[in-house]
């Protein structure tokens, strides 16, 4: 196959892709291979006639249109990636004479991501915030340390705070059990409030062995309705009684959690770690600032295609998330009482946003000729390797030859926002001062909110004073459906 870099200019590309006869008869003979079963010639078991038989029965061409998409499929993404074609949209593909024993040419325009001329991206003025890790946040930071390496340990002695029971209990309203309302050997830490309220009170001061009666009211905005606001009695026995040890803080325990050998090695790298996510966060937001300004700033007309590819990206994200933790989109938007179309809506400036910030620092990498090179890609290949755990020779297997050149241009969008950055009249200022009460009440708000947002309404079944699903992790997409994600359409003829 031979591609052919015809002209590029005002936003659009155009390219020739040639194969000679031999290719486009393998192709053909690959489909006749694939396809073979599903043909009964007269004389022959089903899915044994010859390839000619089949063509002399049914037309020459037969596979000609399936072996066309089979070799444009294979080779289209490799020379878009070859000749570092941003696409934005399907392609448009003419033919050249198609028949056995003929090479094929394919003619492609593709529209492409426009450049634009940016204005003032050098020696823009920003602050960014300086501050230093303090011992309090490298003592609190050894501190989660240690209870992440905690035990519990079974314990002869009454329940308390902070501790973790094992037990039974069965509800009862009146003298009718609810469903729901039933569990054995539930693990419940005391003072997690995990439990409805006055819950967990009544467990405190009973120990292995005892048999007892909590009597609890569920709140009038309950999630079941037919519990909300009803007098309970949950009948519990009570199995075990765990306590949390947690190790002392000394030379040994920073040689059994971490590589260094004191407490003060460990305190050291723990304080130059914090110092450096501090920075490195702190770079970033100055960053995010700067292209925010370079938005405000510059106005420019942005494809519908690319606003509507990043909104259908954001809607796959958020069905993945979604997927990942037992809903489906469906849920979602039934939940929240509105449709597809109106997600989409809601999407739009935000995806708007992003592609135009998107179209600036292309802009300015082509401005500024900014390459990638064949270093820079391993080590963002590694990077991402190291990131997900893998081999890096697995990641690019998962990305794919084709699908590099999206790879790359994720690197070259970086390095044109560090241009931006470096050349930017940075003032570093000290933070604001904290409310940490009034920090915290904020946090604990938007949390709450966010939940419940989020989340569906508590099903009848699920009735019950159990503690609710912790919330799990984000989850890790796979290095290649990142990239491929971000590349926009994929292409196919029409």
């Amino acid at each position: 196959m031979k591609t052919t870099l015809i002209s590029k200019d005002n936003n659009e590309a155009k390219l020739k892709m040639e194969f000679t006869a031999e290719e486009f008869d393998a192709a053909t003979d690959k489909v006749y291979r694939k396809n073979r079963k599903d043909f009964q010639i007269p004389g022959f078991r089903k899915g044994k006639a010859p390839r000619k038989i089949i063509e002399a029965h049914y037309g020459e061409g037969l596979f000609f249109e399936d072996a066309v998409n089979e070799l444009f499929g294979v080779n289209y993404s490799k020379a878009i990636a070859d000749n570092d074609l941003d696409v934005i949209e399907n392609p448009k593909v003419d033919f050249g004479e198609i028949g056995q024993g003929k090479p094929l040419t394919m003619d492609i325009t593709v529209a492409l991501s426009p450049v634009v001329e940016v204005k003032k991206y050098k020696g823009l003025k920003i602050d960014q915030v300086k501050e230093t890790v303090t011992d309090k946040e490298v003592d609190a930071e050894i501190e989660s340390l240690r209870k992440r390496n905690s035990r519990n340990v079974v314990v002869e002695r009454e329940a308390k705070d902070g501790d973790t029971v094992n037990f039974d209990y069965s509800g009862f309203i009146g003298e009718e059990q609810f469903e729901g309302g039933t569990a054995q050997k539930q693990d419940l830490k005391i003072g997690s409030g995990a439990f409805i309220p006055g819950f967990e009170d009544q467990i405190k001061g009973k120990k292995a062995g005892d048999e007892f009666d909590v009597n609890v009211t569920f709140p009038e905005d309950y999630g079941v309705e037919k519990l909300a606001g009803k007098d309970a009695v949950f009948h519990c026995k009570l199995h075990e009684v765990r306590e949390e040890q947690l190790p002392d803080v000394d030379d040994d325990f920073a040689a059994d959690v971490s590589e260094y050998d004191t407490l003060d090695e460990l305190k050291q790298h723990t304080k130059e770690d914090l110092q450096k996510k501090k920075d490195d966060q702190h770079e970033a937001d100055a960053k995010n600032d700067l292209i925010d300004l370079l938005y405000k700033e510059n106005e420019f007309d942005i494809p519908e295609a690319m606003v509507e590819d990043e909104i259908t990206n954001g809607v796959n994200d958020l069905d993945q998330q979604l997927k990942y933790q037992g809903m489906s989109i469906d849920m979602y938007l039934k939940y929240l009482g509105k449709d597809m179309d109106a997600l989409r809506t809601e999407m739009k400036e935000d995806a708007r946003e992003k592609v135009a910030k998107r179209i600036i620092l292309k802009s300015i990498a082509s401005a500024e000729n900014i390459e990638v090179s064949d270093d820079e890609l391993e080590a963002e290949l590694q990077r991402l390797a190291d990131q997900y755990g893998m081999d890096v020779s697995k990641v690019k297997e998962n990305i794919g030859e084709a699908n590099m050149g999206i790879v790359k241009g994720d690197i070259r969008l970086k390095k044109a926002m560090d241009l931006v950055y470096d050349n930017a009249k940075v003032k570093f200022v000290k933070p604001p001062k904290k409310d940490e009460k009034k920090e915290e009440k904020a946090a604990e708000a938007a949390a709450d909110k966010a939940v419940e947002e989020a989340m569906p309404e508590e099903p009848a079944e699920k009735a019950a004073p159990e503690a609710p699903a912790e919330k799990a992790e984000e989850p890790k997409e796979e290095a290649s459906e990142a990239h491929k994600r971000r590349g926009g359409k994929g292409a196919g003829t029409r």
